[in-house]
């Protein structure tokens, strides 16, 4: 536990409950709000083949989650750690321009 208080430097263990709490919820979370949305589409797994239907549901929570990861966070007051958690996260993925400033 040590270790992520250095690395993502935080001083208190209370915090890193919280901020895994968040990690859990929104990951159940973003699960559950997919399956209205594909269902919205028409998509099921009764009909299309469940080798389409479930990776078309994971391609979909994925974003879900990465949106809803900073609201979230920020009912458990961590709403500064995981804006800046997405900002690197997305960074990493080619996604850095969306939070370059105009400056």
């Amino acid at each position: 536990m040590e270790k992520l208080k250095l690395r993502w430097g935080i001083e208190s263990n209370w915090t890193i409950v919280a901020i895994f709490i968040v990690f859990a919820l929104n990951g159940s979370f973003a699960t559950w709000v997919a399956k209205p949305v594909t269902s919205f589409f028409g998509l099921d797994p009764e009909t299309i083949s469940g080798w389409i239907y479930y990776p078309l549901r994971i391609l979909l929570i994925f974003p879900i989650y990465q949106l809803t990861l900073p609201i979230v966070g920020w009912f458990f007051g961590q709403f500064k750690f995981f804006w800046a958690f997405e900002k690197k996260f997305l960074s990493r993925l080619g996604l850095g321009f969306l939070f370059k400033d105009n400056n």
